[in-house]
């Protein structure tokens, strides 16, 4: 089994896409990442599984399994950037509509299918949330093992590109607030306990 595959099998990475390694091995996919990658070029290695060519490796880094953390991050950056492909949307397709990202919890939206998105573009500020193309709104994911993983490898644009190149596959449903009631009255937005923020889920007209 290549690293690829065994990285993406791993329980914990549900989230994740098999990038190809002709992606991998295009320089120009890989523009800039070796500045936010330590050991870039080993780590790289790694992921394609190129055995070293001499023995600097064994000098440089005597246990190799001190590149698994280098190897991760980095393949979670090129992810990012291939998720943003036809090839890579096409396979996010497919685990969108098996449902593999989960379901939005808010009430209203009725298990609208949501997907992986980061709040950063660069690795080590925040983890993964869950975006629900119905309310407009994100999440944190309720596994534990989901929510450990790097929003960075997912990326601010990927959620939102996949919701303009599949419109017909987001299961969108009429939006619906909640109103709030004391003995079937609507409690005042002016009252303590009322409503807040509701301008946050409503939709603008078409």
């Amino acid at each position: 089994m290549s690293w690829i595959n065994w990285f993406c099998s791993t329980k914990g990475n549900e989230y994740y896409v098999a990038v190809g390694e002709d992606f991998i091995e295009d320089g120009f996919n890989l523009t800039g990442l070796a500045a936010h990658a330590p050991l870039y070029k080993e780590a790289l290695e790694v992921i394609l599984d190129v055995e070293p060519e001499d023995d600097e490796m064994s000098t440089k880094i005597p246990d190799l399994s001190l590149l698994e953390p280098h190897a991760k991050m980095l393949y979670g950056m090129i992810h990012q950037r291939f998720i943003t492909t036809r090839a890579g949307l096409n396979q996010m397709l497919i685990k969108y509509q098996s449902g593999e990202f989960g379901y939005c919890p808010r009430f209203h939206c009725d298990r609208t299918k949501v997907l992986p998105c980061g709040q950063h573009d660069l690795p080590r500020q925040s983890t993964v949330r869950l975006y629900c193309p119905n309310c407009k709104d994100i999440y944190i994911p309720t596994n534990a093992k989901h929510s450990v993983i790097d929003g960075a490898h997912f990326g601010t644009t990927f959620p939102h590109l996949f919701v303009q190149t599949f419109p017909d596959v987001i299961s969108v449903v009429e939006p619906k607030r909640y109103t709030a009631k004391l003995f079937g009255f609507r409690v005042s937005e002016r009252s303590k306990v009322g409503p807040r923020m509701g301008w946050l889920r409503m939709t603008p007209p078409r």
